[in-house]
């Protein structure tokens, strides 16, 4: 099994999501990641699926989500063209003690610290998944509280486009 990247452009408005997720629960395609945002058109929205498969499942996928009526464009893009982010904000319980090292920590790997409590810093990074997995190994010595993912987001790189039809 291979992870797939499948950038699909949708009409913006509600009940969208809930139909192409329903055709991913109907056929027994699991979703790994899934992010959802309006694009440079406000009338339409641009989805970044994440799913493990091959590439005949893919294939299936891609086919049965151009069947539906609010999509626009779909387009898996192969690994070695993607561009990927991923935000993720993580909340950890530190001591006063604690608090230069996980603060050097963070900036080293590119992060920034958002909030700032007697008890906890909230940590905010944008990165590859890899390196927030990375993020997230460096904190799990200390007492990660809370974490929030965004889900990859992707685009082709160089001048390939998604766009309306």
């Amino acid at each position: 099994m291979m992870k797939h990247t499948i950038s699909v452009l949708v009409e913006n408005h509600s009940g969208v999501l809930s139909r192409i997720s329903g055709l991913f629960s109907r056929r027994g395609f699991n979703i790994d990641s899934l992010a959802v945002g309006v694009t440079e058109d406000p009338s339409i929205s641009r989805m970044t699926i994440v799913v493990d498969g091959n590439d005949y499942t893919v294939e299936q996928v891609e086919k049965q989500l151009n069947k539906l009526i609010d999509v626009i464009k779909v387009r898996t893009i192969p690994s070695e063209e993607l561009v990927t982010r991923e935000l993720v904000l993580v909340k950890v319980q530190v001591e006063t003690s604690q608090r230069s090292e996980v603060m050097d920590l963070v900036k080293i790997m590119g992060g920034k610290i958002i909030d700032i409590s007697r008890t906890t810093l909230t940590i905010e990074m944008t990165d590859t998944t890899a390196q927030i997995a990375l993020l997230e190994d460096l904190l799990s010595p200390y007492r990660v509280v809370e974490v929030a993912r965004t889900g990859l987001i992707a685009v082709q790189k160089g001048a390939v486009t998604i766009h309306k039809k």
